[in-house]
């Protein structure tokens, strides 16, 4: 038998893994769910609340902010204290976090608990990955899991729609925020008695500087293309925006050289592969997030749909991602290169965004907008399990906090450009199209129709052009080979016979 220095069973042999990995998989579920389970929600939370239309869109940006903006320091903190107990404090801090969103009584209230969410999300996230990594060493134990992450990762979005749907049909919105509640409390019980994990790492130390200038570049660059939206390009504060972020990040990579304790140690991007990773992530996400967001306006608004219709037109998209990622890369990566599988992910998932370049204001959900959301879905399942599997893979035990952090840095940081600048390239092409074609007064209420689905297709071509740079970037910079069932394989050198 393997064991630790610690005395526990070695990871590879813990007889509840697959538990572990059950409860590992609802938390991550959890936070990648609730960046969009909001969505379909937010008219009603909208009204209720009084928020303006201008604000509105704080009360996705607040979360996805604060998670990607605070993600590295997430990753940081699971080395210094441990990774299960930051699992622990996560999720308790999350659920509090929702009960409190739940409960508001204000804009700025619910404003200020999706920010709060987005912290104890970056704090959860980071630690969850690291413990599967952590876990599962053996390759083929290994693929299986990752597969399993990877598919809720892809899917979680979708999930996040359909969930929302129901609960704001048969509820009200307040319960997409309380739902997290019992979900965290029952992975709080699971964590205690099923993960295992070392204690931490005592010389790890937080560096201070490093999170005022990673997050503050982060912060600017995204609140930049939020802004770009009602002030547009050339206005100074979104120009003074896009400069002080990356003078920010500019500095923050100049600290990261010199900083006794980096929170960012550079080695790990400089790695080709995960550098490929990163980046290939980053991308894809930028498109993905851009279709949720038009096609629950599209749906919605444009073709009539219920909130639970729009939720479940959803559904096939999360089973294409499943089978995409369990059945397929899982099985496949332990024989191909993981770009063998991204590649093709990535053509797939611009095929589809091309598909519904032509959708009109009466287009066919079964003939015209289903088939691109399976091959979006499939494309999606072949990149993000090979992307976790590689980025994580052969990581020194004191980094693998912060490398998961970086993985759903890139995740969620996408997002936020994303849906920021894809909205405004939609809103700008709506109102061009809108101002060119309307010459009747009693055409108004088609053209604005027409105009709105114009601005929608406009921005779905350039997602489409940002997935195959997703697949270019693939293909050139992730040159790892398939893994091997060898002791090097196994994060956890600690491990002896």
């Amino acid at each position: 038998m393997t064991v630790t220095r610690t005395g526990e069973p070695a990871t590879g042999t813990d007889p509840h893994r697959w538990w572990g990995l059950v409860i590992i998989a609802l938390a991550q579920l959890m936070v990648v769910l609730d960046a969009t389970i909001v969505n379909i929600a937010l008219p009603s939370a909208q009204r209720d609340l009084g928020m303006s239309d201008a604000n509105r869109q704080w009360v996705i940006t607040a979360y996805t902010l604060a998670f990607g903006g605070l993600l590295l320091l997430g990753g940081r903190i699971a080395d210094l204290v441990g990774r299960k107990r930051t699992f622990v404090i996560g999720l308790i801090g999350f659920a509090a976090a929702s009960a409190l969103g739940g409960a508001a009584t204000t804009a700025d209230m619910l404003f200020g608990a999706r920010a709060l969410q987005g912290a104890f999300a970056a704090v959860l996230a980071p630690s969850a990955l690291s413990l599967l990594t952590t876990t599962f060493t053996d390759p083929k134990e290994r693929g299986k899991a990752f597969g399993i992450y990877g598919a809720l990762a892809g899917s979680g979005s979708a999930i996040g729609f359909i969930v929302g749907g129901l609960l704001t049909e048969y509820l009200n919105w307040r319960w997409c925020l309380y739902v997290n509640v019992p979900i965290a409390v029952i992975a709080v019980i699971g964590a205690l008695t099923l993960l295992h994990d070392r204690p931490g790492h005592a010389g790890v130390r937080l560096d201070v500087p490093g999170v005022i200038l990673g997050c503050g570049g982060l912060v600017a660059i995204v609140y930049g293309f939020s802004e770009a939206q009602p002030r547009g390009w050339t206005d100074p504060l979104v120009l003074a925006l896009f400069a002080a972020g990356v003078a920010l990040l500019a500095t923050f990579v100049w600290w990261q050289t010199r900083a006794p304790s980096p929170l960012l140690p550079l080695h790990i991007i400089k790695d080709r592969n995960r550098a490929g990773c990163f980046l290939t992530m980053m991308l894809a996400v930028i498109g993905m997030f851009g279709l949720f967001l038009f096609m629950t306006y599209y749906l919605q608004v444009i073709l009539g749909y219920s909130p639970v219709r729009t939720g479940l037109a959803f559904l096939p998209l999360t089973v294409a991602i499943i089978i995409g990622s369990t059945q397929i890369s899982a099985r496949l990566l332990p024989h191909v290169s993981p770009r063998m599988l991204m590649v093709p992910g990535m053509v797939l998932a611009a095929g589809g965004m091309v598909i519904l370049t032509q959708m009109t204001v009466d287009s066919s959900y079964t003939t015209e907008i289903l088939p691109a959301l399976l091959l979006m879905g499939l494309g999606m399942g072949l990149t993000f399990m090979p992307v976790f599997s590689t980025a994580t893979a052969g990581v020194a035990p004191q980094d693998s906090g912060v490398t998961s952090a970086t993985v759903n840095t890139s995740q969620q940081v996408g997002g936020s450009i994303g849906t920021a600048l894809l909205n405004t390239i939609a809103t700008t092409s709506s109102a061009t199209y809108i101002a060119a074609h309307l010459r009747d007064p009693a055409q108004r209420a088609l053209v604005v129709r027409e105009g709105v689905v114009h601005g929608y297709t406009v921005a779905i071509w350039c997602a489409a052009g940002v997935m195959l740079l997703a697949g270019l970037v693939a293909g050139l910079m992730v040159t790892a080979r398939p893994p091997r069932a060898t002791p090097a394989q196994s994060p956890v050198p600690e491990s002896v016979a």
